[in-house]
């Protein structure tokens, strides 16, 4: 099982090392990290995080969300940009998180594929990948990682599923702070984190690619990429 972890101000991080997968083994601990923004660590935060050996921070925000709310690392060698949108795609306009977050694997493969690709060349200490709240973007990155690895698709639901409970106490907090209840719906809708979304979004990947290794490959992923991925997760 993933193993949180304490980095003071942030609220959704883990080690997903510890997950079994479909020969016999686990994936590795001290290599990828799923987390929420940097931008929330307090300075007893950055310390925790400086333990933590990482070697390599993927930021997949957007440049306007970096430029706003920078983490204490922006701009440092350890991180790195990954944003999963071109700067000229228009917003997604869909209606709920699964439709927005199929739009955005389907409009850009090659920029998940990139986002998995650094995780597979860092060649050692711990990858921590990151958006806002580390729910959606991270929870696509972190699934198609994991995909490969050869996690049982039961325990990727699972994991992605945890950042529901780390994650209420943030989204009842957001509720209470809109006063028009009218909006507390659509908040809802992209805020929570339910299991059924990552098994839409998978479904749609077998349907469309044939599976998120298939995906991978369509967005440029090669088999020494892949298999780099699968040595530096499971080993």
């Amino acid at each position: 099982m993933t193993v949180d972890l304490d980095w003071p101000g942030c609220r959704n991080v883990r080690d997903v090392g510890g997950l079994p997968t479909a020969d016999g083994r686990v994936t590795r601990e001290g290599v990828l990290i799923r987390a929420d923004s940097l931008q929330y660590l307090t300075e007893a935060g950055v310390v925790a995080f400086r333990r933590a050996g990482v070697a390599r921070i993927l930021d997949l925000r957007g440049d306007g969300e970096v430029a706003a709310y920078p983490t204490p690392f922006t701009g440092t060698p350890l991180a790195v940009r990954q944003s999963l949108q071109d700067p000229a795609d228009p917003d997604h306009g869909q209606p709920t998180i699964v439709e927005a977050c199929i739009w955005m694997l389907d409009k850009r493969p090659e920029l998940f594929a990139a986002a998995v690709k650094a995780i597979a060349d860092e060649p050692e200490g711990a990858v921590v990948v990151h958006c806002h709240g580390g729910k959606d973007r991270t929870g696509m990155v972190v699934a198609l990682a994991l995909s490969v690895a050869g996690v049982p698709e039961d325990e990727i639901v699972a994991d992605y599923y945890l950042t529901q409970s780390r994650l209420a106490g943030w989204l009842e907090e957001q509720l209470a702070d809109e006063p028009d209840a009218s909006k507390h719906p659509e908040m809802i809708e992209f805020r929570d984190t339910r299991a059924e979304s990552i098994v839409a979004i998978l479904r749609h990947l077998d349907a469309e690619y044939g599976g998120p290794e298939a995906y991978l490959r369509h967005g440029g992923l090669t088999e020494n990429d892949l298999s780099n991925l699968k040595g530096r997760l499971v080993g």
